[in-house]
């Protein structure tokens, strides 16, 4: 019983942290948004914007992804072996701690004052975390190798959709 319980909280710590991952971001955006403004609005709303970064990546984001890295190794240690669609999640949970990682790094450069991308690039960087979730999700759901081809294929797919509707989106704010 306690390694569903253990799964559980897996799950629920994996969707906290994606939480954070996808609202980061967000906020990466509205920061950089914010640096063309007239003082002393740029400064106000920046200096909001910072505050809801660090409270979110720090009391949230975090905290989930250390939780779940937890919870996950708990979790592998009681399937007592290894299948190949763990292996194969497993390489993707790690790109998602990189991700996790520039991130951070971003992060970092903004809490210091320096914004070195622009809104639409971090638009794009902000759909890195949605590809992450329908890999890691529809591997683990359908456990196959094959299904996980057309799943790569409907990643690609989902990538060039998404890609689109930034460029939509890009040009509807300007018009």
């Amino acid at each position: 019983m306690t390694f569903y319980y253990s799964k559980a909280l897996h799950i629920i710590f994996v969707v906290t942290w994606f939480a954070g991952l996808f609202y980061i971001p967000r906020l990466f955006i509205y920061a950089t948004e914010a640096e063309p403004l007239a003082e002393p609005g740029r400064s106000v709303l920046q200096q909001q914007l910072l505050l809801m970064q660090r409270r979110l990546w720090f009391g949230i984001t975090w905290p989930s992804a250390i939780i779940t890295l937890l919870l996950g190794l708990n979790t592998w240690y009681n399937y007592g072996s290894t299948p190949d669609w763990l292996v194969y999640k497993l390489v993707l949970v790690v790109g998602l701690y990189v991700y996790h990682g520039l991130c951070h790094v971003i992060f970092r450069q903004e809490q210091r004052g320096e914004f070195r991308y622009t809104s639409n690039q971090l638009r794009i960087w902000n759909e890195v975390a949605t590809l992450f979730l329908f890999a890691i999700v529809f591997l683990v759901v359908l456990k196959d190798a094959l299904n996980m081809l057309w799943g790569m294929l409907g990643l690609l797919a989902l990538l060039v959709v998404l890609m689109v509707a930034i460029r939509v989106y890009r040009r509807l704010r300007k018009g």
